[in-house]
């Protein structure tokens, strides 16, 4: 099989419905993207494969027990039934709506599943999460956020039961370079130890750091040059404020509570990553975030068991700590 490693990206989302529509094209198109130097075995990386045209598999000509392979293999989409287009579309809309798309949605335009849309989407949340390879610097602005239900709109017991305010809960603490990017972290509560540590992490000593008056901050001057600024005084003064974080959280509360209406606190992280992809990424045009997600698909598995927490017990305990579940073989099983 031939590949154009100058397939153009479609610019607009009427342009990729109409191109990945043919499955020889869309096939040919992931190719060039993933092996843009020729095809080659994901599990010995060999180049001496052939191509099955009535199957659209390849065929390693090395010794090993995983001859087979197709272009989902080692990646996000493996063992999925689902055809190539519906994964490239469902990966479009995933990136490029600002408010994130719910799973019956997907579901309708896609003509499959409410199930299988948001196992889809989970899947394509995990190909946006991004690895922190270097640390924020600059001016830094540092806050927390609560995500959960209004009391006010829950029934009389179950408001009863789970108490007013930030009760029950779930607790986020976001990190915001200016004119950089954004990080998040579902964390156990807004204590210094829960708190300072991810600062530490992720931010370069000497950096301008920019807080609210919450106690848990107090003590990270000299490292830093910590700036706070009192929400019951004032919002700014002068540099030192948090309206950028408190827009990403505007941002990210709008997707929760308008699209998605409840998220159970088990998956938060992944729609955080899925967020905070779409922050970083905001001055791209749609086809530029389409290509960045795409180039993301390999060397990720997430299983449906993992994903519902029946994994194994490596795999839940990534889940508990915000992590991505990922299966802990590199290639998966032969298809």
């Amino acid at each position: 099989m031939e590949t154009n490693n100058t397939q153009a990206v479609p610019k607009t989302l009427v342009e990729a419905v109409k191109v990945f529509s043919d499955p020889t094209v869309a096939l040919t198109f992931m190719v060039a993207l993933r092996w843009p130097d020729g095809v080659r075995c994901p599990h010995c990386q060999s180049t001496r494969v052939r191509f099955i045209a009535t199957r659209s598999v390849w065929e390693c000509r090395e010794d090993h027990p995983c001859k087979r392979f197709s272009i989902k293999t080692g990646t996000i989409m493996e063992e999925s039934p689902l055809s190539l287009d519906k994964w490239l579309i469902g990966m479009w809309l995933e990136a490029n709506a600002k408010n994130s798309i719910s799973s019956y949605e997907i579901a309708r335009d896609l003509g499959i599943t409410q199930k299988s849309a948001w196992f889809m989407q989970q899947r394509i949340r995990l190909a946006m999460q991004k690895g922190d390879f270097f640390k924020l610097s600059g001016e830094v602005e540092v806050d927390e956020t609560f995500i959960g239900g209004r009391a006010r709109n829950m029934h009389a017991g179950r408001r009863k039961a789970k108490g007013r305010g930030t009760v029950g809960k779930a607790v986020v603490m976001g990190l915001l370079e200016r004119h950089g990017e954004v990080r998040t972290r579902v964390v156990d509560n807004t204590r210094r130890r829960s708190l300072q540590p991810l600062i530490r992490e992720h931010v370069e000593p000497g950096a301008a750091v920019y807080t609210d008056a919450l106690r848990s901050y107090a003590g990270l001057s000299p490292e830093y040059v910590h700036g706070v600024v009192d929400h019951a005084e004032r919002y700014v003064d002068g540099n030192i404020h948090t309206n950028g974080l408190e827009n990403f959280w505007a941002l990210f509360k709008r997707c929760v509570k308008g699209t998605h209406v409840s998220v159970e606190p088990f998956h938060l992280f992944r729609y955080l990553d899925a967020e905070c992809f779409r922050f970083n990424n905001r001055k791209l045009k749609d086809g530029a975030r389409f290509a960045g997600v795409l180039q993301s698909v390999g060397g990720k598995r997430l299983t449906y068991k993992s994903l519902i927490g029946e994994g194994d017990t490596e795999d839940r305990a990534a889940s508990d700590n915000g992590e991505a579940s990922v299966v802990a073989h590199e290639h998966g099983p032969c298809n």
